[in-house]
């Protein structure tokens, strides 16, 4: 790709004393302490809106949807089935807070599936693929207006995506999914940029040509949760936090939610909106299609005039082409949230002592990742950092449908992958044309209903395999970043996944 400053020539990677580089992300770590507090999202979130309290039920109730789980899946279930139904009895029961998962910590960046074209292709056909991405093409600008149309501020900026490459190992990491767009007949919903006009969006010495989704935007998730869950409040939807479910139960009457504490709740169906808990949900079977995986973001401190110098006013949500990727955006403030640079797999999806939360040296990777490309801010605090789990899927994308032997009582959507804003507000349209049984619905047909991706390895060959390929990946993707040495033995191992059929991994 051509250098800016030097048309015709390549832009040389980025080279920084590996000592200084090490320095820099001791004094950061030595600040951070993951997991002590909330996230920023939701702590902000909550400060401006913290909403009436949703304390959990008295007694045994009745509805006739439940849904479990409080995050963007769940609420936009909800909403949908309002939709559909205005007089329906609809309940949310939520184990912690509304939008206290991911739907509140993840990056908020608000994307279609265009970028998960060749993952769909690769699952469903190009016939079903297509007709997948097209299903949540409209999916940012349509969260926007709805977020405009009902008085919530969660800070949208349809500014698009900028995919970029940070090294030259990524150079010609998009060409074959530009090309299958362009056989497609959609190479319009991307826009090819060249090293000077990556540069003029964001002047990192890290960054070289790339390609725009103008669809794209992005979003502060935990307000967009939050004010989902003012609106549904004042439609008269009962939510329940601190509540956790311990199973459901189906019969010729409905379901049975059973609660901590003994308490039931009654309906005709229910909606397992979980994302990585479903992992470990039981008796569904989830877990042999489901990894779960942690994933940070660290915060900077407002810079709003250092933002300006290097060009970056626009709002562009900015991803690298690394498999662990690197992803960042600015906020309202001035701050910049840069996430990714590789997490780390659970065992058997437990999600227990809290490690989902507290993995330092995940946070130091994503310390490290912001440190390479955006040099000029060595002397920018990192103020805060925090995590949690994300469902990884085999294919890396979500699937919907019925928890077999529930006679389509109990229905499911998960897996998302770690790129669920936009996707979400699509399947929670699903979801609630399979629960009010409208199977003939267009969402309801999509390929992803009822698609089983492959299964992943039994524990404890899963967490091992997955643990090993990690730190491959990683090391490899490092060496890559600087110019560095890569063995063909360690090339070889990253490709492993893909061999045995799995959509993970570098190509």
């Amino acid at each position: 790709m051509p250098d800016p400053t030097n048309p015709g020539q390549l832009v040389p990677p980025v080279a920084r004393p590996a000592s200084r580089l090490r320095r820099l992300v001791e004094r950061d770590m030595a600040q951070l302490d993951p997991g002590a507090r909330r996230g920023w999202w939701l702590r902000e979130a909550l400060d401006h809106e913290p909403g009436p309290p949703c304390p959990p039920p008295a007694g045994d109730a009745t509805t006739d949807v439940v849904v479990v789980g409080g995050g963007f899946t769940g609420l936009w279930t909800a909403w949908w089935l309002l939709e559909r139904d205005p007089m329906l009895g609809i309940t949310i029961v939520e184990r912690d807070t509304v939008g206290g998962g991911a739907s509140g910590r993840n990056g908020g960046f608000v994307t279609g599936w265009w970028d998960a074209l060749p993952a769909l292709v690769g699952s469903f056909g190009r016939e079903g693929g297509l007709a997948a991405a097209m299903a949540a093409d409209g999916a940012p600008a349509r969260i926007g207006e709805w977020a405009r149309d009902h008085d919530v501020d969660p800070w949208f900026v349809p500014g698009g995506m900028l995919v970029v490459s940070s090294s030259p190992a990524q150079d010609d990491a998009g060409e074959g999914f530009l090309e299958l767009a362009a056989s497609l007949g959609v190479a319009d919903r991307f826009r090819v940029l060249s090293a000077a006009e990556v540069q003029a969006a964001c002047a990192s010495p890290a960054f070289r040509g790339g390609m725009l989704v103008p669809s794209d935007a992005s979003i502060h998730p935990a307000r967009l949760a939050r004010g989902l869950r003012r609106v549904l409040l004042e439609r008269g939807v009962t939510i329940h936090e601190g509540t956790a479910v311990r199973r459901i139960k189906a019969d010729a009457a409905g379901v049975r939610a059973e609660l901590d504490g003994g308490r039931v709740i009654r309906a005709g169906r229910a909606v397992l909106g979980i994302n990585a808990w479903a992992a470990g949900w039981p008796g569904a079977g989830f877990g042999q299609r489901l990894i779960t995986w942690s994933s940070y973001i660290v915060l900077t401190e407002p810079i709003p005039d250092r933002l300006a110098e290097i060009g970056w006013t626009g709002g562009e949500a900015i991803t690298d082409l690394r498999f662990t990727n690197h992803y960042f955006r600015t906020t309202r403030d001035g701050r910049i949230a840069f996430g990714g640079g590789g997490g780390r797999a659970g065992y058997g999806g437990r999600m227990d002592a809290g490690w989902m939360e507290r993995d330092r040296g995940s946070v130091a990777n994503a310390a490290r990742g912001f440190r390479r490309i955006f040099p000029m801010f060595d002397d920018v605090a990192l103020v805060d950092a925090w995590g949690g789990p994300i469902d990884i899927a085999p294919n890396h994308l979500p699937s919907f449908g019925s928890v077999p032997g529930t006679d389509d009582r109990v229905l499911f959507g998960h897996g998302y992958s770690g790129t669920g804003v936009g996707p979400s507000w699509l399947g929670g349209r699903i979801l609630a044309a399979l629960a009010t049984g409208a199977h003939d619905d267009p969402d309801a047909r999509l390929p992803v209903v009822g698609h089983l991706a492959r299964r992943f390895p039994p524990e404890p060959f899963r967490f091992l395999g997955a643990r090993v390929i990690r730190e491959a990946i990683v090391a490899a993707e490092e060496r890559d970043d600087v110019g560095g040495y890569v063995p063909p033995p360690l090339r070889w191992l990253i490709r492993v996944p893909r061999a045995m059929g799995y959509d993970l991994g570098p190509e």
